[in-house]
């Protein structure tokens, strides 16, 4: 076994699942570097839950015991040595897996004997899960009681209890209010400091406030991957937008060297399209000053991104041929 923390946390390969004939995975392969949060973004029915079941050994794939196919965590084969490897991972599911009955304290107590603490440790862990998530004025509260967000609070702190070098987190915000979102994806943020995490989301915000990479999946099979920043720039177009109070025809700015397309928004507006390394805005501005064009904006063209997402997965879907 491993004897020093690996760089890499967390590494899968040619992963395969099916429900029935329904095949739902198709050779995934992803790894997740030490002290980095990791975005898996797809629609709904993607299969990422699925994907994180199986990164954390709830589920099996269907080729667990062919060659190619492993599972790594921190250096550990989860397939081969289950308990070992789980160790060092904390799993939030979609559906918290809560004892409503119970109280905050006694249920975190309870989570951290599983994992094998002594009672002494689990005492020392339940402060520090307390204080990380902001459970400390909850403590002795019954969980049925609080709000979905306190509740959600309590679900990553049994993940995080015994402080693991990977956490999983499914669906992490869905169905909380602004405020609360706010403060999960804050302290998401916060236990990548110290951790690996690995989150799934269909949510674009949620990759923009707290991952540091994405990997988007479409119909059970990984299709980009990148650093969130380096997504926001694919497929990105050169351009702005002008805001003219006395505009020309548009054939006039069409004649500027440099400009590919010119698209009238409405009367004084337009989109102007050019080549990357050839800007023409200053050329522009030049001209509309001589001519009492009366330049009243210009804002260059930002691809959001919802645009992104949707740019590389329909085109997955036009070379595939599949539909959503």
């Amino acid at each position: 076994m491993p004897t020093t923390a690996p760089e890499i946390t967390l590494s899968a390969r040619k992963l395969t699942r099916s429900f029935g004939s329904q095949p739902v995975i198709h050779d995934l392969s992803l790894q997740l570097r030490r002290g980095e949060v990791l975005g898996l973004l797809g629609h709904n029915g993607a299969g990422k839950s699925t994907t994180l079941q199986m990164l954390t050994g709830c589920l099996l794939p269907d080729n667990a015991r062919k060659n190619g196919c492993s599972i790594e965590i921190c250096g550990i084969d989860l397939l081969r040595h289950p308990a070992l490897a789980k160790s060092h991972i904390g799993y939030l599911p979609e559906t918290p897996p809560l004892y409503r009955e119970l109280s905050v304290n006694d249920y975190l107590i309870f989570a951290a004997r599983l994992r094998g603490m002594g009672s002494a440790a689990a005492r020392e862990a339940l402060q520090q899960a307390r204080l990380r998530c902001g459970l400390e004025s909850v403590g002795n509260k019954i969980i049925g009681t609080l709000s979905k967000g306190y509740q959600q609070r309590v679900g990553i702190a049994q993940a995080i209890i015994h402080r693991p070098a990977v956490i999983v987190l499914d669906e992490p915000t869905v169905g909380l209010d602004p405020s609360q979102i706010r403060e999960i994806r804050g302290l998401i943020r916060e236990l990548g400091n110290n951790s690996s995490v690995i989150l799934s989301t269909h949510l674009l915000s949620e990759v923009e406030s707290v991952c540091d990479r994405v990997e988007i999946m479409q119909h059970g099979r990984l299709i980009y991957g990148d650093t969130s920043a380096r997504m926001q720039q694919y497929g990105q177009v050169s351009g702005f937008t002008i805001s003219l109070r006395n505009p020309p025809p548009p054939e006039e700015l069409q004649a500027i060297p440099g400009i590919n397309r010119v698209d009238q928004l409405s009367a004084g507006q337009f989109r102007i399209l050019y080549d990357a390394d050839n800007n023409p805005s200053a050329a522009l501005l030049t001209l509309a000053e001589q001519r009492g064009w009366q330049l009243q904006q210009l804002t260059p063209l930002q691809a959001t991104l919802e645009d992104v997402f949707v740019r590389i997965t329909d085109a997955e879907t036009a070379a595939t041929g599949e539909t959503r």
